[in-house]
């Protein structure tokens, strides 16, 4: 697998490179998280670094991506399928009326 040195920004990893896998579209994952050990033996905490487009001027021969870091730590929203409407997802009401329906007298 081919990697490629990714700088890191913020947080506790701030001005570190790292080599990351890209994939088979030659980006790295959008979201990055590196679990830190507990030196009390509990629960590892988990750094998430969220990928960014980095600035051009860096030419070719550097990242065209870099990772800030994301203290909020909350997971993406996933996939944002275009036919796919906030009403329509799950929990929707069924019994509410779509909006905008062409023969509504209402608009």
């Amino acid at each position: 697998m081919k990697s490629e040195d990714t700088p890191f920004e913020g947080g506790p990893m701030d001005g570190r490179v790292l080599p990351v896998l890209v994939g088979m579209t030659g980006h790295p994952p959008k979201t990055y998280r590196i679990p830190v050990p507990d030196p009390d033996g509990g629960p590892p905490t988990v750094l998430v670094y969220r990928r960014v487009p980095r600035d051009a001027r860096g030419g070719l021969r550097f990242a065209r991506w870099k990772y800030a870091y994301d203290p909020s730590g909350r997971r993406g929203s996933g996939r944002k399928w275009p036919w796919s409407r906030p009403e329509a997802g799950p929990g929707a009401d069924p019994d509410a009326t779509p909006r905008g329906k062409p023969d509504d007298a209402d608009g």
